[in-house]
C-alpha cells in the first residue's frame, strides 16, 4: 500500500494505536483514552456507552494482540459481552479530528493482570467498586453513600479486587483508522484478520 505514510505507516496496527492515543493525550482535554463500546443484548438490541481504554496490548503479548477495559461484571454491558462473546467500539479525537474503530471477540481478564491495574486505582474508586451494584436501581444517592462507608469499614485501606469486577479483552478482527481530510475526502484504512495468529490484510477505504 505505496500511499500508506505519514500518520499511517507501520505494519502494527497495535503500535499505530499506541501512537495515536500517545499524541492524544497531549491535545485532548479530557479522557484521551475514552471509548465508546457497543453491545447488543440476547435479542439483538444495541448499546453504547462510553468506557475508558486502560491498555493496548502488543502483537507480542500472549493475545496476540488486544484492547483492555474494566467494569463490574454485574452490569448490563458485562452481560451483553458474555452473552455475545463480541463488541465493536470507536475511539474519536476531536483536537486531531481522526478515529479507530474496532470490533472482534471478548473475553474476561479475571486474573493477576485485572488485580494489577485494580490495585493502582484510587483508594476510593477501589472502595467505590464494591459498593456499586451497577446498572441496578437505586433509590438515593445516600443511600450509594451509606454503602460506600459500610464497605470502608469492613475492607479497610486495602481492599482486594472484588470478585464481581475485572476486566475485559477485546482481540480485534477489524480496525480501522480514519483521518480527517479536506472536502470530506477523508483517509480511511481498514486491518482484517481472521484469527490473531493470520497476516493483517490492508485496505484503503472510500471516504
Amino acid at each position: 500500500m505505496s500511499d500508506r505514510t505519514g500518520i499511517f505507516a507501520g505494519e502494527d496496527p497495535f503500535a499505530l494505536a499506541q501512537a495515536w492515543l500517545t499524541e492524544a493525550e497531549k491535545t485532548e482535554l479530557n479522557d484521551p483514552n475514552a471509548i465508546a463500546l457497543s453491545t447488543v443484548d440476547a435479542s439483538g438490541m444495541p448499546n453504547a456507552r462510553m468506557v475508558l481504554l486502560k491498555e493496548i496490548e502488543g502483537t507480542d503479548a500472549p493475545s496476540g494482540g488486544a484492547f483492555l477495559f474494566y467494569t463490574n461484571y454485574g452490569s448490563t454491558k458485562a452481560g451483553e459481552l458474555d452473552q455475545a462473546g463480541k463488541a465493536a467500539f470507536v475511539m474519536h479525537w476531536k483536537s486531531l479530528r481522526r478515529q479507530i474503530r474496532v470490533r472482534g471477540q471478548v473475553s474476561r481478564e479475571d486474573g493477576g493482570q485485572a488485580d494489577s491495574y485494580y490495585a493502582t486505582r484510587s483508594l476510593k474508586s477501589r472502595l467505590g467498586a464494591w459498593a456499586s451494584k451497577q446498572s441496578q436501581p437505586l433509590s438515593s444517592r445516600g443511600s450509594l453513600m451509606a454503602e460506600v462507608a459500610k464497605v470502608t469499614a469492613q475492607h479497610g485501606p486495602n481492599p482486594k479486587r472484588p470478585p464481581f469486577w475485572g476486566g475485559y479483552r477485546l482481540i480485534p478482527a477489524e480496525i480501522e483508522f480514519w483521518a480527517d481530510g479536506a472536502f470530506r475526502l477523508h483517509d480511511r484504512f481498514r486491518w482484517t484478520r481472521v484469527d490473531a495468529t493470520d497476516t493483517w490484510e490492508v485496505v484503503r477505504l472510500n471516504p
